[in-house]
């Protein structure tokens, strides 16, 4: 899902399709409401698809200056509370995976929760 639009983002595409999870859908969801897409919608039935639509600004350039996948199949990286990164010093978004659900690093601090760092925007 990342590489899809940090690759769509860079050739400036309108939106991207992927195949839909919830997972996909609750980071969709993070990022838009933190402001770094423009919007996203589920489409079809059993075989669902997550339609991500990019937010450029008003010179043409990409919201999402950068995205990187942090945790992996095959390193995972987990945080604490207490290690939850700070993006840009607070200007950008880590996306982390709680039990409480999947959140922002602010939210996860506020909520005293640490978990899988899934990936960090910018």
């Amino acid at each position: 899902m990342l590489n899809r639009i940090r690759n769509a983002s860079a050739a400036r595409h309108e939106a991207v399709e992927m195949p839909h999870s919830r997972k996909k859908g609750e980071i969709a969801r993070l990022l838009k409401r933190e402001g770094y897409l423009a919007d996203y919608v589920v489409e079809g039935g059993t075989g669902k698809l997550l339609r991500v639509y990019l937010k450029y600004d008003e010179n043409g350039d990409p919201v999402i200056r950068g995205l990187r996948r942090e945790s992996r199949p095959g390193l995972r990286r987990y945080v604490t509370v207490a290690t939850v990164p700070k993006v840009l010093g607070g200007m950008g978004c880590a996306v982390i995976s709680t039990s409480k659900g999947i959140m922002t690093g602010k939210e996860a601090v506020e909520n005293k929760a640490g978990g899988e760092l899934i990936c960090t925007v910018w």
